[in-house]
């Protein structure tokens, strides 16, 4: 069994392995001709059920054939380009190159003496990003496995630093007192950051949006003085750059003037929008962000990184020693006095994956330049989008896009009622999933089921949204022709 592990007297059997798997998957990727087959549960879960774990097949050929059929040949590919669902974007090559790399090496980026130079690129790149939102020379940050991990340690720290100094803050008063304000469309990791961090539902305060899906700052002022009359504690002001289901963008600059006013910590949750910090023509979307006292990215969305490339990053360095713990085995005390640069000092967790290395090739070989170009090219392709729906009497577009997200829904000529419009859709959806001809993802807009286009492909083409929005309103016919035959 020692054959199988990775070291210098296996270096060749690793490169043979590596090759082969590299070159099945270079093999669907050329010759898969739609996002998904259409498999069900159903018909997958007994492929897999079967395989008994403990008679392995002792053969990487073997095991990779196996793999095509309970894997490859029925995955969604987000390389498609009628991958037109979630957050998911295809993936840039040196980055997958970053990931074959740092799989191998297994570095550990918790501390200094289990990854050296690992440290030291992932702090560079914390530094490179800070510097591009603007945080200021005390600026720091932690790689984190994405946006729920680092809202989460974002709402930890400002939940610290709201204690000791916050008016209507007392020593060992009730975490009862404390509010987050967020708009009603912000990440649903808000909440659950609350609820991890030891706080009531009506900790959260959700906020009203304007028609295009942004923050209302004035209900926002309005609920922080109420908040202050009533001696609560206004512990964050979470402010989306970039919602899940719109790409809306909240006005950055007046929650940054009302956070200034009722001293409050301000994380801009930009998970998805922080590609705009590459952009060659949209940067300026992102105006305010540089007054937040922290900030999420998520590369794996629009950098194009693979799953996870993720990062918190602070205004204050001094803000992450809320998620410190020094254990004598790992980064004790007297290494800070000794300047040893431990990243776990920083973050949430241990043991971390090397995950930087991914976004530190890509800006290598691509540049900034390259990872902005192709997200500019996506939010282009949104506009396109937004104009072929508007002048659809098909379908109903609900907000024109900030980034590239389009929800809309079929409406058919012939039929009002609301429920039953609901229905076609989420049949549409439904039926679109099983042929495997395209993926969209659903969401609810005022009650009513809405469909998603979220577009992160720059191969998608406007060619490609008209022919999905056939598909969709055929399936919706379909459906509706066939409700009308049953009742009659």
């Amino acid at each position: 069994m020692r054959s199988h592990l990775l070291n210098g007297l296996t270096a060749e059997h690793y490169r043979s392995s590596v090759t082969e798997g590299v070159e099945r998957v270079a093999a669907k990727l050329a010759t898969t001709d739609r996002p998904f087959t259409g498999v069900t549960v159903d018909a997958l879960t007994p492929r897999v059920d079967a395989i008994d774990l403990d008679r392995p097949l002792g053969d990487t050929a073997a095991v990779l054939d196996e793999l095509e059929d309970v894997y490859l040949k029925d995955a969604v590919y987000f390389h498609h380009p009628r991958y037109l669902a979630h957050l998911n974007c295809p993936v840039v090559i040196p980055a997958v190159l970053g990931e074959a790399v740092l799989s191998a090496v297994n570095s550990s980026l918790d501390t200094w003496d289990q990854s050296a130079g690992g440290t030291l690129i992932e702090r560079k790149l914390i530094d490179w990003t800070t510097a591009r939102i603007g945080l200021g020379p005390a600026a720091d940050g932690v790689f984190t496995s994405g946006g729920t991990q680092s809202n989460l340690q974002a709402l930890l720290l400002a939940r610290e630093e709201a204690k000791p100094d916050r008016a209507g803050w007392e020593e060992g008063a009730s975490p009862a007192k404390l509010r987050i304000f967020a708009s009603e469309v912000s990440h649903f990791s808000v909440k659950k950051s609350a609820k991890l961090l030891g706080l009531g539902q009506e900790s959260v305060v959700a906020l009203p949006v304007d028609h295009d899906k942004r923050l209302q700052t004035v209900a926002l002022a309005r609920e922080l003085e109420r908040c202050r009359q009533d001696g609560l504690v206004p512990m964050a002001v979470v402010a989306t750059a970039g919602t899940t289901d719109f790409g809306s963008i909240d006005p950055l600059p007046e929650i940054a003037e009302l956070c200034a006013q009722y001293g409050v910590w301000m994380h801009v949750d930009a998970a998805y929008g922080c590609g705009l910090l590459a952009s060659l023509k949209y940067r300026d979307r992102l105006t305010g962000i540089e007054r937040a006292d922290s900030v999420t990215v998520d590369y794996h969305k629009s950098f194009f990184q693979p799953v996870s490339s993720s990062a918190l990053l602070v205004r204050d360095a001094a803000t992450l020693r809320h998620a410190t713990y020094h254990a004598e085995y790992l980064n004790p005390r007297r290494m800070v006095q000794e300047r040893i640069p431990n990243q776990v000092d920083k973050s949430l967790q241990t043991t971390r994956r090397f995950d930087a290395l991914k976004l530190w090739m890509t800006l290598r070989v691509m540049g900034a330049d390259g990872i902005g170009a192709l997200f500019d090219e996506v939010c282009d392709l949104a506009a396109e989008g937004w104009k072929l729906l508007a002048a659809d009497p098909r379908f109903d577009v609900v907000v024109e896009p900030t980034l590239s997200t389009l929800v809309f829904r079929h409406i058919p000529a012939a039929v009002t009622d609301p429920a039953e419009i609901d229905r076609a859709n989420l049949y549409a959806r439904k039926a679109l999933f099983a042929s495997g001809d395209a993926v969209v993802a659903g969401t609810k807009v005022g009650g009513r089921h809405y469909l998603k286009f979220t577009l992160l492909n720059p191969e998608t083409t406007t060619a490609d949204i008209a022919a999905v929005l056939d598909l969709i309103a055929g399936h919706a016919e379909q459906y509706l022709g066939e409700s009308l035959d049953r009742a009659s």
